[in-house]
């Protein structure tokens, strides 16, 4: 990507705590927000996305999913986290977001050269010998991203919570060229 074409968060200072005013990232955020909010009206929008659809993805900074799924404010529920893995807490997301707010679709969103690929387990040994408690939580890595998408279809489809899980689809998206590509679930 040019930087003529990047947005504006693509193109800030290299130092992560630091903004170009001086303050920190988030005095910059909020000081954006106030800029926003200036101007903001209220859309006058239910909590029911409009397409009915909930998107489970990566927390990567390079996925700008509105974008890439041609969607606008309030099509969708979006639930991100390391990997787009399906945990515990997204089968909680999702369960709400269809038994309370509607959302019939869900779309899981894997992507190429995710950082979870080089983590291991061993993440929470090491965060255990450093702060003295080991965490309740799976790191979830994985070295095979399609097998990873499958893996979380499966999971989506044989929750008992969940209500609607007969249009559940799998993509891995390749950040070099921002296309989706469909991963067939396991048989």
């Amino acid at each position: 990507m040019s930087t003529s074409a990047q947005s504006p968060s693509a193109a800030a200072p290299a130092s992560p705590d630091v903004s170009r005013t001086g303050g920190t990232v988030t005095d910059r955020l909020v000081e954006a927000n106030g800029h926003y909010a200036s101007a903001f009206t209220d859309p006058g929008m239910d909590a029911r996305p409009v397409q009915k659809v909930a998107v489970v993805a990566c927390m990567d900074a390079r996925l700008d999913l509105h974008a890439a799924l041609g969607l606008e404010l309030g099509d969708c529920h979006t639930i991100r986290n390391a990997g787009g893995v399906v945990t515990d807490d997204v089968i909680r997301s999702l369960t709400i977001s269809q038994r309370a707010l509607g959302t019939r679709s869900i779309i899981l969103i894997h992507h190429t050269t995710c950082g979870l690929e080089s983590l291991t387990e061993d993440f929470r040994h090491e965060l255990e010998l450093e702060v003295g408690q080991r965490p309740l939580w799976a790191v979830e890595s994985f070295s095979d991203v399609d097998q990873d998408v499958r893996q979380s279809i499966q999971r989506v489809r044989t929750s008992p919570f969940l209500l609607h899980t007969d249009d559940v689809r799998g993509f891995v998206f390749d950040v070099k060229t921002g296309l989706l590509r469909e991963i067939s679930p396991a048989s």
